[in-house]
């Protein structure tokens, strides 16, 4: 079993900064690996700051668990563990935004997947999702943490309705905008060519997820498939930054 990861961000093709983050991590033995994406929000400085102090704080408190052995690896453990990232992120950004009155509306989206194995435990906050592309579909597994998504469950208003609601990108919850963060959490098994995809608002604003399985047939590996995905975003006049990271499970 290995783990193919490729993953880039991009500006977009209208804002004139990047404020997504993106990284991950394979332990040395190969059966962990750590995959994290987050889109700021609160202003050009605001925003940058947020999502690179969230990515830096998930990757510093997990890193030295990756390396952990997996017969002793429970999922609850694991599930502390993103819990404790999410708060050391939020804790984080909440200091900086004291420090500094300009920044004091800033915070960001987060999204985790720490796959142990053929296991994928996914935790997030925000709109930037996690799919698993299997089978010619695209599965989400995330549920955004917005307005817009509250409302299309409560019957408010139709799929077909979110294009021209004026407050879409509305979040009901971010990391470093309150003092206590509770991620979703889930664990997802895959198979062998599964593909996780995990992409902030600017992909998925700009890409149908449609396009994408057919994207990444005709794309000649794992780097070609991101670059590809980015490059249809931009195409399509992309209005926010784009990011996408990859990883493929392979027996």
């Amino acid at each position: 079993m290995r783990y193919c990861i490729a993953g880039q961000s991009h500006r977009g093709a209208v804002r004139e900064s990047n404020q997504d983050v993106v990284d991950w991590r394979v332990n040395d033995s190969g059966d962990q690996a750590l995959v994290v994406v987050a889109d700021g929000m609160g202003g050009y400085q605001g925003g940058e700051i947020a999502s690179r102090l969230a990515v830096e704080a998930v990757v510093e408190l997990l890193e030295s668990e990756l390396s952990g052995s997996l017969s002793v690896t429970t999922d609850a453990l694991v599930r502390d563990g993103l819990e404790r990232a999410f708060a050391l992120a939020n804790e984080r950004i909440l200091d900086k935004r004291s420090e500094d009155a300009k920044l004091g509306k800033m915070g960001t989206t987060l999204v985790v997947a720490w796959v142990i194995g053929n296991r994928a435990h996914i935790a997030h906050i925000g709109d930037s999702r996690c799919y698993c592309l299997r089978c010619d579909q695209a599965i989400c597994l995330t549920r955004d943490d917005t307005v817009v998504q509250n409302m299309l469950e409560d019957g408010s208003i139709t799929e077909a309705d979110v294009p021209n609601v004026p407050f879409k990108n509305v979040l009901t919850s971010a990391v470093g905008a309150i003092e206590l963060v509770q991620p979703s959490y889930r664990v997802e098994g895959l198979e062998n060519g599964d593909v996780l995809l995990l992409c902030s608002d600017g992909l998925t604003n700009s890409v149908p997820e449609t396009q994408w399985l057919e994207i990444m047939k005709e794309s000649d590996g794992m780097e070609s498939t991101v670059q590809a995905l980015i490059d249809a975003g931009l195409a399509n006049e992309a209005g926010d930054n784009v990011s996408v990271v990859l990883l493929t499970l392979e027996y």
